[in-house]
């Protein structure tokens, strides 16, 4: 057959066409993979695959349409189908159609990601500061794919050492190790995370030896403004990371001050073993970190990792800084509310800034430990301003000082932090999350959905995500089915499920389904449960409630003697917790003892009053209220309730729309003050939310 003959066969089959429509669709999959693969936390390889894929897929395609024809009666071989029988040229005009639809489907897709999709995904490339950078994580090249944690620490510590620079905006890790190492559209990526350029790079680790491969591409053009390979010594990685940062500061422009010069050049460690350690604690540190439901398991490898690190090379700062963090966060999230845990903490802070001053990390550390571990607000808020000097592109840093300006009452200034950290940190939900609770908090419920609608296009765990976006649903209107339809889609038993028991108890207690809100409490692995304010109560308290509503009177009076003797040993050894009184106080309401109910809520109150903390402040107020319908006190209850409408901070607590639905304010229905205070509080909401 010649050229022409054969072109004319491939015509006469439709296979041109057939192609056409492969190519574009392949192309489109791709293109919308790309897209919503960050939204959704599809695998980094997906794109690549899919593209691997189609090349395999096309001889097969086009084999299929060359000896393949489609008749009235289905596909049948060519040589087999008669003239009379062919609807060749129907399938013709059907795929010039389908090639059509195909196209228009692009474009649409290319206009929605410029003039949609890009609204929201950050500052396009062009708009981007020239000085901002992200750094992909590095592909693990080893043959021992158990180093991908050395590639890992590669990038973190890259990152940080440029992160120190206060010319430069760099993004962090917790942002870019969400992509691939080479993702195939990398203007789309650095549009997401508003710079300019972005380092890439691979790490190969084998026999003491190491092998780094970098690269700084312009987002917008696609070129390389610098690339370089190391081959080196393991005990020479720092001077790596110094070499890498300098350059890239060069390449950009950065303005350099000699401090961060000299912390470029600094060497953490030089004990090779220690610096391997270190980066394997890393690794869980930073698991723990971005989903504190990990805490427990992680951060304690962590600290053992850490502490070996420190055991060869006690001059370790930067180690230290990190355990002390590490303990902090067990403090904080599991938690573990010891002294021993504290005083820990303390030292291994302590330890770091003995050794270097000026640490960040150290500074950071004790901020930690001064707001968690004693709710010092002024020393946390120093500590985290001089952190904030060798750590100016921290995310963490603007996050930790938003969540104690609103503590102090200071919202404006902590809602700007939150945005600052979501510059800082594009791909995490994290801080749009807190942005969208302290909107909620103030009673703004119509701007924390907006919130949370930019938090679920970013999130890695869209449950949590969507749980507390149905929270605030509640709390606005008083629906239950967008969150009751969140529930449902949970399996019982899974993470997602387990790690929102608590709301899933209070669903069915607001729906008066006892019966399954006693099921939640009965089954719940956890020993404590924390509501929107920090109040952490033991989880049995809510199960004895459950069991009192239930008519299961005698369990749940055997419930509340326990937690009354385990909670009056414990308040003696920390009288200031206002936790331990609270429970105290329940645990006697639900015995009778009435008087001894009240002291211990009101104990509870004056400990985390609203003006030391208008944050958790009021969610003591929230269930001092409940406690006093309780002990049958409603006069109180409403006086209480009153005061908390008027608390501009108290909006995760009491809403007119909770007070309607929530059956513990059942007692005071009929109450005209009770009735007005709904209405009241109606009238002021729909005011801040139109």
């Amino acid at each position: 057959m010649g050229n022409r003959s054969f072109f004319a066969e491939l015509k006469r089959r439709n296979v041109l066409r057939a192609a056409t429509l492969y190519a574009a669709g392949a192309w489109l999959l791709v293109q919308v993979v790309t897209q919503v693969g960050p939204i959704f936390s599809l695998p980094p390889d997906t794109q690549r695959w899919i593209i691997i894929a189609a090349v395999i897929g096309f001889p097969f395609a086009m084999a299929l349409s060359w000896f393949y024809e489609l008749t009235p009666d289905g596909f049948k071989r060519d040589d087999e189908v008669a003239a009379d029988a062919s609807i060749r040229l129907s399938s013709a005009r059907k795929l010039d159609f389908a090639i059509i639809a195909v196209l228009a489907v692009a474009v649409v897709l290319l206009l929605a990601n410029t003039f949609v999709a890009r609204k929201g995904a950050g500052p396009s490339v062009a708009a981007a500061p020239g000085k901002s950078i992200a750094v992909l994580p590095f592909e693990n090249l080893s043959e021992d794919k158990s180093n991908a944690y050395f590639a890992t620490g590669m990038q973190d510590e890259i990152l940080t050492r440029l992160a120190g620079i206060h010319d430069l905006k760099v993004i962090s890790r917790t942002s870019t190790e969400q992509y691939a190492s080479h993702p195939p559209n990398l203007r789309i990526v650095a549009e997401q995370l508003g710079v300019a350029t972005v380092l890439e790079g691979s790490v190969q680790k084998a026999d003491g030896k190491v092998r780094i491969n970098l690269q700084l591409i312009d987002a917008q053009t696609d070129g390389h403004i610098w690339a370089e390979n190391y081959d080196r010594d393991l005990k020479d990685v720092f001077a790596v990371q110094s070499d890498v940062a300098g350059k890239v500061a060069d390449a950009l422009k950065a303005q350099l001050l000699p401090a961060e010069s000299a912390r470029i050049a600094s060497v953490p460690t030089h004990d090779q073993e220690a610096h391997d350690l270190y980066l394997r604690a890393n690794d869980h540190f930073n698991r723990a970190y971005d989903q504190t439901a990990l805490t427990a398991s992680e951060m304690p490898q962590a600290i053992d990792l850490y502490q070996q690190a420190l055991a060869r090379d006690p001059q370790f700062a930067l180690a230290s800084a990190a355990m002390a963090r590490a303990h902090m966060a067990i403090y904080w999230f599991v938690p573990d509310h010891s002294d021993t845990r504290l005083a820990a903490a303390k030292a291994a802070a302590d330890r770091a800034l003995a050794l270097q001053p000026d640490l960040g990390e150290g500074h950071l550390a004790l901020a930690a430990y001064w707001y968690w571990g004693h709710r010092d607000y002024t020393q946390a808020l120093q500590q985290l301003d001089i952190a904030r000097k060798s750590l100016p592109n921290s995310a963490t840093i603007p996050l930790v000082k938003a969540a104690i300006q609103r503590r102090q009452g200071h919202w404006d200034e902590a809602i700007a932090n939150f945005e600052r950290a979501a510059v800082l940190d594009p791909r995490s939900s994290y801080a749009l999350d807190q942005l969208a609770v302290a909107n909620s908090d103030l009673r703004r419920y119509a701007e924390a959905d907006k919130v949370y609608v930019r938090a679920l296009a970013v999130t890695r765990d869209p449950t949590d995500e969507l749980m507390t976006q149905r929270l605030n649903t509640v709390l606005w209107k008083g629906d239950l089915a967008p969150l009751r339809a969140a529930v449902a889609s949970l399996k019982p038993g899974s993470a997602d499920y387990v790690g929102n028991n608590q709301l899933i108890f209070q669903l069915y207690w607001w729906s008066r389904d006892n019966a399954a809100a006693r099921r939640i409490a009965e089954t719940d692995p956890q020993d404590i449960w924390g509501d929107c304010c920090n109040v952490s109560l033991p989880r049995r308290l809510y199960l004895a409630m459950a069991y009192q509503v239930t008519g299961d009177t005698a369990k749940a009076r055997s419930i509340y003697g326990e937690l009354r003797e385990r909670m009056q040993s414990e308040v003696v050894l920390h009288p200031d917790d206002p936790d331990l009184h609270m429970t105290l106080a329940f645990a006697a309401a639900g015995l009778g003892l009435k008087a001894e109910a009240i002291a211990e809520g009101r104990k509870a109150t004056t400990l985390m009053p609203v003006s030391r903390d208008e944050f958790a402040g009021p969610g003591y107020l929230g269930w001092l209220a409940q406690l006093y319908v309780r002990v049958g006190e409603n006069d109180q209850a409403v006086d209480l309730l009153r005061q908390l409408l008027a608390i501009r901070s108290a909006g995760g607590v009491v809403s007119p729309s909770l007070l309607k639905l929530d059956p513990i304010w059942d007692p005071l229905r009929k109450d005209p003050r009770f009735q007005k205070l709904i209405i009241d509080g109606e009238a002021a909401q729909a005011k801040s939310n139109p």
